[in-house]
């Protein structure tokens, strides 16, 4: 009789330790939209935006984090140019100065092939960017190569165009473009991984 009883006592505290762990997990993670209104500060109209959370939106958003993923700002490191020094800033807007004017005469004859490009730029007293295959600098601060692969549809296109990158001082760069729709030349500090030329998305 006395193993009885033990077997019925530990049945039912079985039992009791499953229905406990049932009723707790059925109530995780469940964050209902009324919840949110009832948590809001006193004085909140319902419906206002600080009333409710977003559904779906990330607890992990990062301040200036662009679209707001988790992690925005370390997986676009290699997008953001360094700092470039003072003297070196006001070289490189001289030089955008120059290199501006070339592009918008390309663009307007329709000339953004890399060649033409180089060539005009030369054109200017720059020196093409010389290195090693093991990517020792051996001279020159200009940059000129066809525009990155892009992904259309259903597969990897080259578009039209040219890239530009000038080295200005230590810190500075010029970094440009020209391709059928348009062009652009701005001044910032290197980028990481491909120096003055702007770096593809989807990296």
């Amino acid at each position: 009789m006395l193993i009885s009883t033990c077997a019925r006592h530990r049945r039912a505290a079985a039992a009791v330790l499953l229905l406990g762990a049932a009723l707790s997990l059925t109530g995780c993670g469940t964050h209902r939209a009324a919840d949110a209104r009832a948590e809001a500060a006193p004085g909140t109209p319902r419906g206002s935006a600080s009333a409710s959370a977003a559904p779906g939106a990330s607890p992990y958003v990062e301040p200036g984090a662009g679209d707001g993923a988790p992690h925005y700002r370390e997986n676009n490191a290699y997008r953001r140019s360094g700092e470039m020094a003072p003297a070196d800033e006001e070289e490189a807007r001289r030089q955008a100065d120059r290199i501006e004017p070339v592009l918008k005469r390309l663009w307007g004859e329709k000339k953004w092939d890399p060649a033409s490009v180089r060539a005009a730029v030369l054109a200017l007293g720059y020196e093409e960017r010389r290195v090693t295959p093991k990517g020792e600098l051996l001279g020159g601060t200009l940059d000129v190569r066809a525009m990155d692969l892009r992904w259309e549809t259903d597969h990897y296109v080259t578009p039209e165009g040219a890239q530009i990158g000038l080295y200005v001082g230590d810190s500075a760069c010029v970094t440009a473009f020209v391709q059928k729709t348009n062009y652009e030349v701005k001044t910032n500090g290197p980028f990481p991984e491909t120096g003055c030329l702007e770096p593809p998305y989807g990296h």
